[in-house]
């Protein structure tokens, strides 16, 4: 696998460049900033790469804006943000930019070499890897939901599989209905949750209200074809 390495530390830089070619991979490019990273990405070309959150010159947010922006352009290369910190504003950009293929993980709670490269094997692949304390964090900013009573079996249905990071045509390919079909129904859910057009993270804002809210009888869902098991 082809690696991008942005980590303003050079230690952690370097350790982490080592790791990953002892592991086989190939580390194409380390920056010690985003200064240049749009240019790295264009000429080197990787499947992945790694960016810490507060990089200079402000070191405040500089990594995962840039991270929302690779992903804002396309399916490639995949992000991992690595950081000590949930910047929990940012955290709900980087979900909302894309179903799939990205990973939110915190330095301090990398215990483990092999669930690390791991991590990195399922987030090249196009999975999701998010630290539980970044999900936490995002979860404490909603409040439980009433809201949620307020959709059909078929809309949470259709918000389960969102929560799982299925694009609207695999939503529709899982339930065997259209894709116009599910579109409707996401905008049902929008207007139930009372999510406005101008909320640029509705979709993820969604999500988190789906996994926040009380856990129904599993013997009760509706399975794939919108009966009850």
């Amino acid at each position: 696998m082809r690696i991008l390495i942005c980590e303003d530390s050079v230690l952690l830089r370097e350790g982490i460049a080592r790791l990953l070619t002892d592991a086989g991979h190939d580390v194409v490019a380390q920056l010690p900033d985003a200064t240049a990273l749009e240019a790295a990405v264009q000429c080197t070309d990787p499947d992945l790469a790694i960016l810490d959150v507060r990089m200079p010159p402000t070191r405040t947010n500089e990594g995962i804006l840039a991270a929302i922006g690779i992903r804002s352009r396309g399916d490639r290369p995949r992000v991992l943000v690595l950081s000590q910190y949930v910047e929990e504003r940012y955290a709900a950009d980087l979900i909302a930019s894309g179903p799939a293929g990205f990973g939110y993980l915190l330095k301090d709670r990398v215990a483990d070499i092999g669930d690390f490269l791991r991590a990195i094997e399922q987030v090249a692949a196009g999975g999701t890897v998010l630290d539980p304390e970044v999900v936490s964090q995002l979860l404490a900013r909603r409040r439980r939901d009433t809201r949620m009573e307020r959709l059909t079996p078929r809309e949470r249905q259709v918000l389960a599989l969102m929560a799982e990071g299925s694009s609207n045509q695999a939503i529709a390919d899982r339930l065997y209905i259209s894709a116009g079909s599910v579109e409707k129904h996401i905008s049902a859910v929008f207007q139930k949750l009372e999510l406005e057009p101008d909320d640029g993270n509705r979709r993820v804002l969604a999500v988190l209200a789906h996994l926040d809210a009380p856990r129904t009888d599993p013997r009760s869902a509706p399975d794939a074809t919108g009966g009850i098991r």
